[in-house]
């Protein structure tokens, strides 16, 4: 397997703006840039990617293929706006990010359904110069960088989003969110995993990518871990999982929650962080 020498991570999109620059949104995209080629992890929700490119001096144009974790719309929404930089471009992901995606929220006798799926139509985002490689394997596309595909849900304690449905015809079904995945990158210091907003499961995502490539330390794990819907024993147990695989550094953010988040970074000390808007990560 080939590493990578050098990687530089720039959080574009997130819910939290730390340094005074750039806009924040509920949302994730990522900048990845290897020795080799740079890549679109997430596009956020289409508020912030283009002017937090410029913001950060981080050219679009060179990107090479995008990267989706998951068919949510604070995931894809930038993705247009970026096609309409980058011109004809590989878009990377699962068969089902095209589901018909919503929340159903219940309150009482009442419920409420709002859409959280792509908001742009695939035809659209085609004739945008989207070139859709759909698969559900985890596989490598290209030199040291490898998708998870579908994460098998083996942990007792992360029992996913239960808000979340597929419409199929007049009915919602349960969305158990197939096209979850992770991104990872084979360094010289180890493995980095970028997660979307892990529906997953945090603890289940990392143990699949030990499990496909077995032997290689956790270098860093950094984005979104669904942790805000959990409850708090459910959190304590994925806090101590992940602390436990020895990740050299955490950086959570997105979906993870402020108050979680701050209880990651009290029990792994200095090894964890908030990834907002801005974070330069760099191995």
């Amino acid at each position: 397997m080939e590493k990578h020498r050098h990687l530089r991570l720039t959080v574009l999109c997130e819910n939290v703006v730390a340094n005074l620059r750039g806009i924040g949104e509920h949302g994730l995209a990522v900048l990845v840039e290897t020795e080799d080629e740079t890549y679109l992890f997430d596009t956020g929700s289409g508020i912030g990617i283009l002017r937090n490119s410029l913001t950060f001096a981080r050219d679009l144009r060179s990107i090479k293929k995008i990267l989706l974790s998951h068919g949510h719309y604070d995931h894809t929404g930038g993705l247009k706006d970026v096609l309409g930089v980058t011109g004809p471009v590989e878009v990377h992901g699962h068969p089902a990010i095209f589901d018909e995606k919503y929340a159903l929220e219940r309150k009482d006798e009442s419920m409420s359904v709002r859409f959280i799926g792509i908001p742009v139509r695939r035809e659209s985002l085609e004739a945008s110069g989207a070139d859709f490689r759909l698969a559900s394997d985890f596989r490598d596309i290209a030199k040291g960088v490898y998708l998870t595909g579908e994460i098998p849900r083996l942990s007792a304690f992360e029992t996913g989003d239960k808000r979340l449905a597929v419409k199929r015809g007049e009915t919602y079904d349960v969305d158990t969110v197939p096209d979850d995945g992770a991104l990872v990158i084979f360094t010289e210091g180890g493995l980095v995993v970028l997660l979307g907003c892990a529906h997953s499961g945090t603890v289940n995502t990392l143990e699949h990518v030990r499990k496909n490539l077995p032997g290689v330390p956790l270098c860093a794990v950094i984005g979104g871990t669904h942790w805000s819907i959990l409850p708090e024993d459910a959190v304590d147990l994925s806090i101590k999982a992940v602390a436990d695989m020895e990740v050299g550094t955490i950086g959570v953010c997105h979906c993870t929650g402020i108050g979680y988040a701050a209880k990651l970074i009290r029990e792994v000390g200095k090894r964890g962080f908030y990834a907002s808007v801005g974070t330069v990560f760099e191995v």
